[in-house]
């Protein structure tokens, strides 16, 4: 999987004040990528196109 750089956005949840945040970003085969805002540089965790649809159920439905 690769990332594009340019295409890291940040939680809608992040506030100003320099909270817990992430960011998301999509991969090439339509999965997603996941970093922490205050280490961008510490690397990031990247999930095929399936796992992230059922990560994303699981915090859409409070299982998470």
């Amino acid at each position: 999987m690769s990332v594009n750089p340019d295409t890291w956005r940040k939680s809608s949840y992040s506030n100003s004040k320099g909270g817990d945040c992430v960011e998301v970003a999509d991969t090439a085969d339509n999965g997603a990528a996941v970093r922490d805002t205050k280490d961008r540089d510490g690397g990031h965790l990247e999930l095929p196109s399936a796992e992230w649809a059922a990560f994303m159920r699981a915090v859409k439905s409070a299982e998470l």
